[in-house]
């Protein structure tokens, strides 16, 4: 154990604490690194984190317990409570923004674009409810697809405060923390307020550490102040139905269904899925510096908590390695995969850029050092010579071939049978008559932004207010990727004249930005 959170444990590091439970008891509590930087306070198992994502379970608990006595509907329109949610032709319902499947964007990526992050304004759920409002799309019909969404569960916590007359922190203290004996958590509704024992969360700037606070008061997404011990005792209520009672436990572990019938890994504010072979319940957690992971293995009677102020760790990766040492030996043996070799040429046949028919992002596929890679960092494992496993995990990237022996498609195949469609597309070389065309004003009243485009340097940047500089680099044709933004699409009218962008960023699809009309020339004046 010690030897796993070496890093975290060095001098003058933030670190984390862990904990351990079997059967409902603690069996182990530790903790390793800084609490507090300035003042070498340690941490200890008692430490008040932020459990980042790990907060939604308890948000769709309270949402489960109005259900249970009828105070809501789980599958009726939330406009009914949430009115200032646009209409977007379909009902938007309680169960699909706690199975990520609204459709809805997600806010913090939206005041993002807009040069706002989390982190950098004091975000509340007022702001939630005013970008929500602007919208005039969704990322995708309601029900039709799982695309995590942060604005569902800030939704959620709105949706119980009206429903119960209550504000959320009071309800869920006095439904959920007093009955478990949970005595150290409570919500970061107010950034300001102070709380005793609280960790400070930090990240790593250049070769040193910074603070890295979540100073904001949305909360329902995350926002969730609490201990190791406390995650303990909340993972056995729900086992020993301490809360909502019979059923409640299989309520949380209701796994999504689309209209296309799918089942998707996720629930009720966690992922049911499995691990190295064995049956996992669990959510991973990340704001701002600190981070978490609370898993369960309900055949082990086993949970894993944990929570740290570091911010440049996987928690994923730790709480699981905690996870290898307290599950030795109980693993099935893990599948043997046939080793396939393809020849040099079938490889270089695979490579080249291919578009997303979904959601447009570009994927590329390159070959290094005789292997295929996956943008650059993922390296593609041949189960055939058609179908390749992405990373070490689960995913599959298939290729359908021609005559030629060319891809004429891909997919992306998740574990949970999602299937994201690609086609071949070709690198795009603009010259500089085709970049001046993209030179222009570009304004988006959703986002409430302004882009600037330019021609610098041989190259096509964009500027946002009050000093944003990115460079846009070819992609396809009238797509440009730039760092630290996503994917910047042009779009043309029917004359083929560029009247606007498009913006994918992953958690929010197509933000449109329209073009202004370019100012006409200055009039000749007759001095005469």
């Amino acid at each position: 154990m010690d030897a796993l959170f070496s890093r975290v444990a060095a001098p003058g590091s933030p670190g984390c604490a862990v904990a351990v439970g079997r059967d409902g008891k603690p069996v182990l509590e530790r903790a390793y690194g800084l609490a507090h930087l300035e003042h070498d306070i340690a941490n200890t198992p008692a430490t008040v984190f932020e459990a980042g994502s790990v907060s939604k379970q308890f948000t769709a608990a309270a949402v489960l317990l109005l259900a249970r006595e009828g105070k809501l509907s789980l599958d009726e329109d939330v406009r009914r409570f949430i009115p200032e949610l646009p209409d977007h032709g379909a009902p938007i319902t309680a169960r699909h923004l706690m199975n990520h499947t609204s459709g809805l964007r997600d806010w913090g990526t939206v005041v993002a674009a807009a040069g706002w992050p989390r982190g950098t304004r004091i975000h509340t759920h007022a702001h939630v409810l005013d970008v929500v409002g602007r919208q005039k799309s969704l990322n995708f019909p309601p029900g039709s697809e799982f695309l995590y969404c942060n604005t569902g569960y800030n939704l959620l916590a709105i949706l119980v405060e009206r429903v119960s007359g209550q504000s959320f922190a009071d309800f869920t203290k006095q439904r959920l923390f007093v009955p478990l004996g949970m005595t150290h958590t409570e919500w970061r509704d107010d950034f300001s307020r102070v709380v005793k024992g609280r960790a400070t969360a930090y990240t790593m700037d250049g070769e040193r550490f910074s603070a890295d606070m979540p100073f904001e008061n949305v909360h329902g997404n995350g926002g969730l102040l609490t201990t190791v011990g406390d995650l303990l005792r909340w993972d056995d209520g729900l086992v020993r139905a301490k809360v909502g009672g019979p059923g409640f436990l299989q309520e949380m572990q209701r796994q999504g269904q689309l209209t296309s019938g799918r089942r998707i890994e996720y629930a009720a504010g966690l992922f049911v899925s499995t691990y190295k072979g064995l049956p996992e319940v669990s959510h991973s957690g990340a704001t701002a510096g600190y981070r978490a992971f609370l898993a369960r293995y309900p055949r082990q009677g086993v949970t894993v908590a944990l929570l740290c102020n570091h911010g440049d760790i996987n928690p994923a990766e730790y709480a699981r390695g905690v996870a290898n040492l307290a599950l030795a030996g109980q693993f099935p043996p893990a599948p043997v995969t046939p080793k396939v070799t393809l020849a040099a040429e079938r490889l270089a046949a695979r490579a080249g850029l291919y578009r997303s028919t979904r959601t447009a992002e570009p994927r590329e596929v390159s070959v290094r050092e005789g292997q295929l890679w996956l943008d650059g960092d993922k390296l593609l494992t041949p189960l055939s010579a058609t179908r390749f496993r992405v990373k070490d995990g689960p995913t599959q990237l298939a290729f359908d071939l021609g005559k030629d022996g060319r891809p004429t498609a891909a997919r992306l195949l998740s574990q949970d049978g999602d299937i994201e469609p690609f086609v071949p597309v070709a690198l795009a070389k603009p010259d500089a008559a085709q970049l001046a065309a993209y030179k222009g004003t570009y304004v988006s009243g959703e986002a409430e932004a302004t882009y600037t485009v330019a021609v610098e340097k041989d190259g096509l940047v964009l500027h946002r207010r009050p000093d944003a500089v990115f460079a846009l680099v070819p992609s396809y044709a009238d797509a440009f990727r730039a760092e630290h933004l996503g994917l910047v699409r042009f779009t043309r009218d029917s004359k083929g004249q560029v009247d606007g962008l498009s913006l994918g960023l992953g958690r929010v699809r197509d933000l449109r930005f329209a073009r202004e009309p370019a100012a006409p020339p200055p009039t000749a004046v007759d001095q005469r």
